[in-house]
């Protein structure tokens, strides 16, 4: 009877306060339950915006929940003993909210992200990888900024003076920070001007620098060789060098010198003409791009043509499989004319050896 009175004599607030808790706790758990089930359900749709929504949702609103709670805890004990304490309950509580929606944002916009680079298209139409990079950080990096500026607000600092103060701040840190602020323009140019993108092959014949582009920075450019070594390039030294980006070629070049002997000399006409009839009929190359097959030189051991034709392919293994079926079709029509093709000999020519061989 005792321990019954005495639970009877504690005060209605504390009573409250558990209320508030135990509902906490299981507007928590029902939120938890209930987001698993629907994610498991939007992952079977198409869209990609659902699934971030949700997979977003399913941390930051639960802490959203308990940040709420506590706050309401707070402030029914604050009225039972008022505490300079309790004061900061309702700035923080402010606080954590904003930190929340903040948090919420950038984890859709990485889901977001992550679903589109899996599926590899925007409605249908192919996805620029860097592009996305680029508009995601952008959209990351505004929603830090702004929710700093709300806190701050909301804390009573004036936005205004914040912004002012860093404004002259700027111009020291931009003196202490001009490589760094040189890469993040430069990070910026290559976003706008887009000379390659993630996934191209870029060389630089001003630079030992050569290899297929991993990721793109803002302050770094990381380029993996083709013995698979990683290169971390500033972004600030794509503004000064020049840059060749043989992904974006339209087609692949086959420029090649044959030589024929110079008893076939005779042939000579008939071998290039017929080379040139191959490649018109060829279909692997491209009618619409420049084809010449001519004889142009008399070298020092051989009768030269030149062929100069254009493949419709831009892969580099496959445009070698090309060009060897052309090599070899051409050495085919040369020994189907009688001829061959020459190779480096000399001829040694001795004066009166005819009269020596007579007598």
């Amino acid at each position: 009877m005792e321990s019954l009175r005495a639970l009877f004599s504690i005060d209605q607030w504390v009573y409250q306060v558990f209320g508030v808790v135990f509902i906490t706790l299981l507007l928590a758990y029902a939120q938890k339950r209930l987001l698993a089930r629907l994610q498991k359900r939007l992952e079977r749709t198409e869209t990609p915006w659902d699934d971030a929504l949700f997979a977003a949702l399913s941390r930051t609103l639960g802490v959203l929940i308990w940040v709420t709670g506590v706050a309401a805890a707070a402030a029914l004990v604050e009225r039972q003993s008022p505490s300079a304490i309790f004061g900061a309950v309702g700035p923080l509580r402010d606080v954590g909210v904003v930190g929340c929606i903040a948090w919420f944002l950038i984890r859709f916009i990485q889901r977001a992200e992550q679903n589109l680079l899996e599926r590899g298209q925007i409605k249908g139409r192919p996805l620029d990888r860097t592009t996305l990079d680029a508009v995601a950080k952008l959209l990351r990096v505004s929603v830090m900024i702004t929710a700093v500026l709300v806190a701050l607000q909301t804390l009573g600092f004036s936005v205004s003076g914040v912004l002012a103060f860093g404004g002259i701040g700027g111009i020291a840190v931009g003196f202490a920070a001009k490589d760094l602020l040189a890469n993040f323009f430069g990070g910026l140019t290559i976003y706008l001007d887009r000379p390659f993108a993630v996934g191209d092959w870029i060389r630089s014949p001003d630079r030992e620098l050569e290899g297929t582009v991993e990721q793109i920075g803002w302050r770094l450019t990381r380029i993996r060789t083709f013995d698979m070594r990683p290169i971390y390039v500033p972004n600030s030294t794509f503004t000064t060098i020049t840059v060749e980006n043989p992904s974006r070629m339209s087609n692949r070049r086959i420029y090649e010198t044959i030589g024929i002997r110079y008893e076939d000399v005779s042939h000579v006409s008939a071998i290039v003409e017929a080379v040139t009839a191959m490649l018109r009929g060829h279909e692997e190359i491209d009618q619409n791009r420049t084809l010449m097959v001519n004889f142009n030189q008399f070298s020092a051991s051989s009768l030269d043509f030149f062929v100069y034709a254009f493949t419709k392919t831009t892969s580099w293994s496959r445009y070698h499989a090309v060009k060897q079926d052309v090599l070899l079709r051409i050495s085919q029509i040369v020994a189907e004319h009688g001829a061959e093709i020459a190779f480096p000999t000399s001829t040694v020519h001795v004066e009166g050896l005819e009269a020596l061989q007579r007598g």
